[in-house]
Order: C-alpha cells, then structure tokens, then sequence
C-alpha cells in the first residue's frame, strides 16, 4: 500500500515470522517504561496474538504495524494505534524503536508521519493522542514536529526507578 510506504522505510501488517521480533521488543526491560509494561511475554501469548493480529481495525479497536527498513526490510520497530475509537474519531498512537543505533536518524519520524497521513486520510480520523513520560525528549520533540500539542499532565503518573515521573498528554487534532 503506497499510503504506508516512506522514502527509507515501510510500514506493514505483522506476520507470523515477527514472533522473535516481538518477543524481544516485548520483554526488553529498558522501554517497559514507554509502553507500560510490567511483565515479561511469553512466546506462547504473542504467538496467540499474531493468530489474531488478522482482524481489522475496527474489530480489534488497534493496529500494529511493523516499521521497516525499505533498503533491507529488515523490522527495527513497531508503530501502534490503540484505544481506536470510530464514533468519535479518534486514536491514540505510539512508536518504539528496538536498537538505540536505528534511533535519531529519521526512520521514526518518517513512520510517524505515515501513520499520522493514514490516520486522517484512510480512517478519517479526527484526532490522535499520545501519551509520553515527560522525560522521554526524543519522543516530545518527535511528536511536537508534527504540531501534537501538550494538553495535559498526569502528576506523578509513571513509577520507575524508585521514583515517580510526570506523564504528559498530547493531542493533534485534524483540521
């Protein structure tokens, strides 16, 4: 689909072959942070979820894709949209970049921008929000590129490292 399709990279569906890609990315302790996460996946629950990752936005209410390497088609990362709302319009979106050398050289920015286009043109989206610790720099100033606008802050919202972190709301709204 030429709508997911960037200058360096590729957005696509999972397949079954992601299994050990996901795995990793799911159990790396160091983005727990980022997406959440308090326990380790098996392979067992990620494979149960590839079966069903088939179903379509609208039944599944999210949709992960792959964020590829067009040179290589090798996967580097995983861009989501989650809490798809259809009556109102609306999603939230998320991004992770597995290796910190496939970070901060555009492959993120560019899968932003794809989903971002997706969203407003294909699904007629209203509006997306993320939400994003607020020490997490790269990804405030990757969202703020795209005119995402803070419009909330969730007090004391992430416990990591004995202590705990503000979580900020941004939002972009589709003129």
């Amino acid at each position: 689909m030429m709508t997911l399709t960037g200058t360096s990279i590729y957005l696509r569906a999972l397949e079954p072959e992601d299994l050990d890609f996901i795995y990793q990315i799911e159990n790396d302790e160091s983005i727990w942070q980022v997406s959440n996460t308090q326990t380790p996946y098996s392979k067992f629950l990620i494979r149960q979820y590839l079966e069903n990752a088939h179903q379509d936005i609208y039944e599944a209410k999210q949709l992960r894709l792959a964020i590829c390497v067009k040179e290589s088609n090798i996967a580097i990362g995983l861009i989501d949209l989650f809490d798809f709302d259809p009556k109102n319009k609306r999603a939230g979106i998320g991004i992770v970049i597995q290796k910190e050398a496939d970070r901060s050289n555009g492959f993120g920015k560019e899968a932003l921008d794809l989903l971002i286009n997706y969203s407003f043109k294909q699904l007629q989206l209203h509006q997306l929000f993320a939400n994003i610790g607020a020490d997490n720099v790269p990804s405030l100033n990757l969202f703020t590129t795209f005119g995402f606008e803070k419009i909330g802050v969730k007090k004391d919202w992430i416990y990591c490292n004995n202590t705990f972190q503000d979580e900020l709301l941004f939002q972009l709204i589709n003129s």
